[in-house]
């Protein structure tokens, strides 16, 4: 082998060898941007997830709502009832004069 045959061959290799530093190279970019822009997504979808946090917070207060209503009507219900014995024993009393 001469030596302009190895001096093409080195060449050659080299030339290969840039190829696959600069493919790997652009593949190396694109993840990194691809990885700062799933950062720059991930940090606004976090500030949603904060808000929609915060507009949800009252439902968890209309649980204790509900709640608190359920026992009301339950005593309503109580009073309607007591009043109805009430109004019977007087309409028994008014229909005895």
């Amino acid at each position: 082998m001469n030596d302009a045959s190895l001096y093409q061959s080195w060449f050659l290799w080299l030339g290969v060898a840039t190829v696959l530093i600069l493919a790997a190279a652009t593949l190396l970019l694109l993840v990194y941007f691809a990885a700062k822009r799933i950062l720059r997504l991930a940090t606004a979808a976090l500030g949603l997830v904060v808000e929609i946090k915060q507009n949800t917070n009252s439902i968890w207060g209309l649980q204790q709502t509900n709640e608190v209503a359920g026992k009301i009507l339950q005593g309503s219900s109580n009073i309607k009832d007591h009043l109805t014995l009430v109004s019977d024993a007087l309409h028994e009393l008014d229909s005895k004069k």
